[in-house]
């Protein structure tokens, strides 16, 4: 059902069984894909993209024009991938000409009052709670959950199936797998529960905790913690990932407890 107190462009690209309520924008070149639902008071911008089954909740504001004093007006755009839950009063910027688009994607869920600057590029079934905010260009990864209150810095990456603490500052790229929490923001073990969730073996889980281990725990030096699991633990995906992740970080990766 479209309302027709919904103020919706011409020019927008509308679906099948799009549900729009009262007092929505729906701006011109915009894409709303089959079975999304639109409540009210909702600003939908040009360049925006949302995929099937989207919900998006009143307050909302996306595709707006980034806050970055380098924007000139470039065709850019935001990308909601299926199934995304954007609930209220969460605002979601458009792309600069560094990576054009601000991605977010499928089955992710994203609480009261989050902020997404430009270019930020989200994973599949991320979720960020009430009033978290990413500054322009974060990357994070599949499954990541951020708690809220919580505050990224430009840049960052923050690997899958992390779980970040609320409230937290995250300064350094956060390696995957992990629970991340305190000031400055620190290693606070293995995201044990989450990895068993999402079907990882208990096999998987222990050789995890071992990486870590090392790196985090027997070690106050990442460099000789990398040096120590390629010299005891015989190679593997999941040790590939881990210390593939962590050599190319740029901003460089998170500290264990000192």
């Amino acid at each position: 059902m479209i309302s027709p107190l919904a103020h919706i462009s011409d020019k927008a690209t509308i679906g099948a069984d799009v549900t729009i309520q009262p007092f929505s924008n729906i701006y011109e070149d915009v894409i709303i894909d089959d079975g999304c639902v639109i409540h009210s008071n909702v600003n939908l911008y040009p360049g925006t993209r949302l995929g099937k089954n989207c919900e998006v909740f009143p307050g909302a504001v996306i595709g707006v024009v980034p806050q970055d004093l380098k924007f000139d007006n470039e065709y850019t755009t935001v990308e909601i991938g299926d199934n995304t839950v954007i609930r209220e009063c969460v605002t979601i910027h458009r792309g600069t000409n560094d990576r054009k688009t601000t991605k977010i994607g499928k089955n992710c869920l994203l609480m009261t009052y989050v902020h997404i600057a430009h270019d930020c590029q989200l994973g599949d079934n991320v979720i960020l709670a009430s009033y978290v905010g990413l500054s322009g260009h974060v990357t994070i990864d599949d499954y990541a959950i951020i708690e809220g209150k919580a505050a990224a810095q430009q840049f960052v990456h923050i690997g899958a199936h992390c779980f970040i603490g609320g409230a937290s500052l995250i300064r350094k790229d956060v390696p995957p797998y992990i629970k991340a929490a305190r000031e400055p923001m620190t290693y606070a073990g293995v995201n044990s529960v989450g990895l068993r969730r999402r079907g990882l073996t208990d096999d998987q889980i222990r050789e995890i905790e071992d990486i870590y281990r090392i790196i985090y725990v027997q070690n106050n030096n990442i460099s000789k913690g990398i040096a120590a699991v390629k010299e005891t633990m015989a190679p593997s995906p999941l040790i590939e990932e881990i210390i593939g992740f962590i050599q190319g970080s740029d901003k460089g990766v998170i500290r264990g407890l000192s």
